[in-house]
Formats: structure tokens, sequence, C-alpha cells
């Protein structure tokens, strides 16, 4: 092996990591409905979470990308540390997958049709494909397939290549005395561990040793410590990926690291107790990119079909590494910018949030309503800290949106981020109305001011219809419901008369003397803010039902909604007759 063949590897293990890299971000973008689906469907069931991480890593060809976004779910609050362990031992399965498609680099046949399974026969033509699809059309998801192609092509190249370069080395005796040492499990293990730290992949370190394997120097005894290395060495890219988060994001990345040195550890002992007592001839063949993508499978496997039924005590020892802390209570959870790579999984992360800052608003709404009725000057303070906190919220999401759009996203992607960034503000105003009512209600205790008895079963009314428009709003939301959220805009429509009529009627009572100015005053605020509470629920559920098209049209929904839609008729008519005055 000369400098020319030593540049040879050094370029094509270039050209293996960029097409690995490249061709995941692809499947990741191109994957993201389907992502988003896998996840949607998550349960705390064992088989469930093991069989998305599996999913997700057999088509983003990554357990660290997958690994990674766990982590950011599990700092997000997405997900819970239980999810995210099955989640984990999915992945480190389904990155056999990877294993299998480097190993068709291996065949060797005269026969036609076999011939052409080997990637410098087909991966010309899918380069040929993934050119024309990236350059010369325009639609994003084909641009995002042709990528996947290219990345396919670079990586099998680089493949080649590092092969070609290495063949070389069959000759170097002190190559082959290196893997004569790494028969020592501890020896191969540590350099397994190395290179993937290194590489920060798995499947590419695992690709390098096939790469190698056509030397004849690797030996099936010399590979199994080094694939068992490779676990544990892929652990560094989600353990740097914990830094910064909460503590559960931390014991994610723990838990990966555990999983993969206690799997290791056992099978290295088998493999140790096998070796010195059997000795068995497989061990000293000579490795193949099939025989080590078969030993592979069979590590991941039997790893996780050991530790699965643990998940449990795997996540206990973990909370015992990273112990529970007192949390400052006004502490924010932060959305992940890591998810940037997939928006459609970032835009998810967005979503979880702002249903936590829907339920404050609704709580702080809620509360302010009730203290119209029976004060209580806990509840002021609340909802003064609801106010605060849908601050805060609006800031992190809306500052989190903006960034995101500044990423490559698909059109229903950009309409979701529009959406969420127009109902963050909605939801913030609805908490700003909850304070002035809860301040309306101070005024009244503080004054000893009460209403006449007709004006407070008038407002009781009101009252009643706005806490159902909230409700609706919330739960439209949270449910991703269009049903729901079209029963919304007739309600606000009759909120809308409702108030009007309570003018007129506080109007009449000012003539006859039944009321005062500095109540006329108070009542008149107070409409307008039970009132513009509905308007903004009217647009929170008129968001919604723009989305299921991809698109925002709110106003022009919303007029052809009241002109056209006899279910809005119908909704109308029962909820005028119900909150009749």
């Amino acid at each position: 092996m000369d400098i020319f063949d030593l540049l040879s590897l050094i370029g094509g293990l270039c050209l293996f990591l960029f097409g690995m890299n490249i061709m995941g971000e692809g499947l990741e973008k191109r994957a993201g409905k389907g992502l988003k689906n896998l996840l949607s469907k998550l349960t705390t069931k064992k088989s469930a979470g093991f069989l998305t991480g599996l999913g997700v890593t057999s088509v983003i060809q990554s357990s660290s990308a997958t690994t990674v976004m766990v982590v950011g779910f599990v700092n997000s609050g997405i997900m819970s540390l239980g999810q995210a362990i099955n989640v984990i031992m999915g992945a480190n399965v389904g990155t056999t997958v990877t294993s299998w498609i480097l190993s068709l680099s291996g065949i060797e046949s005269s026969n036609y049709f076999i011939k052409f399974l080997k990637p410098s026969s087909f991966t010309p033509i899918l380069a040929l494909i993934g050119i024309v699809l990236y350059l010369f059309l325009g639609n994003k998801k084909r641009r995002d397939t042709g990528i996947i192609l290219l990345g396919f092509s670079i990586l099998m190249t680089g493949m080649q290549i590092m092969s070609d370069s290495v063949k070389g080395l069959a000759e170097v005796e002190g190559f082959k005395q290196l893997f004569i040492l790494f028969k020592n499990p501890l020896l191969g293990l540590l350099a397994g561990s190395l290179l993937t730290a290194i590489v920060q992949s798995s499947s590419a370190s695992l690709g390098i040793l096939q790469a190698l394997s056509v030397t004849g120097a690797v030996s099936v005894g010399s590979s199994l410590p080094i694939i068992m290395g490779q676990n544990i060495g892929t652990c560094v890219t989600a353990i740097i990926s914990s830094v910064g988060t909460n503590k559960n994001a931390k014991r994610a990345g723990i838990v990966h690291l555990l999983f993969n040195v206690i799997g290791s550890s056992i099978l290295l002992f088998i493999f140790w107790i096998i070796n010195i007592t059997l000795s068995p001839s497989v061990f000293d063949t000579k490795a193949t990119h099939f025989s080590i993508a078969v030993c592979h499978t069979i590590f991941n496997v039997f790893s996780t079909a050991i530790l699965l039924p643990a998940s449990g005590i795997l996540e206990r020892l973990a909370c015992k590494i990273i112990p529970d802390v007192k949390l400052n209570e006004n502490q924010f959870v932060e959305l992940d910018e890591r998810l940037f790579a997939t928006p459609t999984l970032a835009i998810e992360q967005c979503k979880a949030v702002t249903e936590e800052m829907a339920n404050t608003a609704s709580s702080a709404l809620k509360k302010g309503i009730s203290l119209l009725y029976d004060y209580k000057e806990i509840y002021v303070q609340d909802i003064l800290e609801c106010e605060n906190k849908t601050d805060r919220y609006e800031d992190i999401i809306g500052n989190y949106l903006v960034k995101l759009s500044g990423e490559q996203m698909s059109a229903s992607d950009h309409a979701q981020a529009a959406m969420l960034l127009r109902i963050i503000g909605d939801f913030e105003r609805i908490c700003d109305h909850a304070v002035n009512i809860s301040q309306t209600a101070a005024e009244l205790n503080e004054k000893n001011l009460k209403l006449s008895e007709r004006a407070a079963h008038e407002l009781n009314i009101l009252t009643t219809a706005v806490n159902e428009i909230i409700q609706l709003t919330t739960s439209s939301f949270s449910q991703n419901s269009i049903s729901i959220a079209k029963s919304v805009e007739p309600l606000e429509q009759v909120i809308d008369l409702i108030k009007e009529e309570l003018k007129i009627r506080h109007i009449e009572r000012l003539q006859n003397g039944n009321c005062t100015i500095e109540i006329g005053f108070i009542w008149s605020d107070l409409l307008n803010d039970l009132e513009r509470t509905a308007d903004h629920c009217s647009n929170i559920a008129g968001c919604i039902i723009d989305m299921e098209h991809s698109q925002l049209t709110l106003h022009k929904f919303l007029g052809e909604v009241r002109k056209n839609d006899p279910y809005f008729r119908k909704k109308y008519k029962q909820y005028k007759q119900k909150y009749s005055l």
C-alpha cells in the first residue's frame, strides 16, 4: 500500500461519511410526515416504543439521529423517559438495516442478474435518477428524493473506493498482526468504541470495518469485539446532545449508554467464555461484508432481547445516576433546536408546548370568571402568574418558530408554523383578558359594589357561554379536532349578540335609575373582555380548520361559514336557544 492508496482511502472515507450524512438528512426530510405519524402512535407499551424506534431508524438510517431526536423530545416534554427507553432499544435494532445494505458491496458472482445487485452496478443508475430529480424537477419532495439517491450513490462509491484502496494491506504483515491483536476482546472493544466516537456513527464505523474485511486480515473473532465497541462508541452522540438539557433528557442519554455498555459486557463475557472453552473454528475464518452484518444483527437483537424486559431497571438506574433536584417553579422547558433538521418534528414539539400554554390561558380565564361570583385573593395572584407564563411561552415559541422558518420546510410545515405563530398570540391575549376580569372582580370587591339581581343573572349566562367556548377551543387544539373547532364560531356569534343585548339592557337600567354610572363603566369593561375572549377563540378555531387545507385564509373562511354552512346555522340556532336571555 503506497501513498496513493492512502490518499484514495482518505477520499473514499470522506465520500462515505458525506454520502451517509446527506442521505440521512434527505430521508429525515422526506419521511417527516411518516415520522410524525409513527410518533403520534407511540404509547407507554414497550412493544409500541420498540417498534417506533425500529421503524424510525430503519427509515433515516441512523440510530444516533433517532437517539438525538429522542433526547430532544424528552427535553421538550413530548416523550416520557419510559417511552424514550423503549424507542432507544428499537433504534439499536433498526440500525442493523444499514449493515445489510452495505453488505451488498461484498457480492461476488459471475451471474448477470446477481452482479446487478452489486452497488457498483446499480448506483450509477440511482445517481442519474437522483441528479435529474434534484436539478431539473422543482418539486421539493422530488428534490429530497434526489438527495437521498445521490447520498446513497456517494456513500456506496466511497465504500467501493475504500475497499479498493485497502486491498494492498493484505500483504502488510503489521496490519495482519494488528487484527490478531484485536482478538483480545478488551482491545477490540476499545478500538471499536474509539473509532465510532470519532466518526460519530456506528453505521459509518461498521462500513469502515466491512471495507477492511476485503484484506482478509479481519477474522470473525476479531470483528465481534469491535462491533460491540461500536455500539458503545455511538453513545457519545447522545451524551453530547444531552448537554444543557433537563434531567430527564440527560437520563435518556445515560440510558442509551447503560443499555449498550451492559449489553456489550454480557455478550463480551459470553464470547470470552466460548472462545477459551470451545475455541470454535468459525472465529478464525475470514470476516466478510455478510458475516459482519450477521454478527452486528445478532449482537443488537440479543442485547435488546435481554434488556427490553428490564427497561424499568434501566430507568431507575438512570434516575439514581442523575437524581431529582428541586426545580424553580418558574423554570421553563426549552424547545430543542436539534430538531431543526426535521421540521415536522420540531413543529410537533412546538404544538406540545403550545398546548401547555393553552391550558394555562384557559385556567386563568376560568379562575378570573369565578372571581366575579366568589372573590379569592389567591386566585388573583394565580392569574398574574399564568399571565407571566403565557408571555414567556409566547416569546419562547415565537422565537423558536421564527428560527425554524429559516430552515428548508415543506409548504405544509410552513403553514403549520404560521398557524402556531398566530395561535400563540391569541392564547396570550386570552390570558390578558383574564387579568382584566380579575381586576374588575377586585374592584367590585374593594368598593363593595353589587350588581342588580337581573344584571347578575345576565352575566351568568354570558360567562357560562364564554367558559364553554374556551373549553371547546382548547379541546379542538389539543385534539386537533375539526369537528370541535367548527362549533366555536356559531357560539362566538351568539356571544356577540348577548354582549350587544346586555349593553342595551344596561342603558335601560341606567335610565330607570336601577344602576349607577360607576358600575356602568365596570360593566362595559367586563362585557368587552368577555366578548374579545370569544373573538380570540374564534381566531384559534378558524386557524385549526384552515390547517386542514394547509393554508391560512381565516377571514375568508369565517365569511363563507356564516353565509353558507348548514352546520353553522344549526349550531348557531342551538346556542342561541341554550343561552337565551
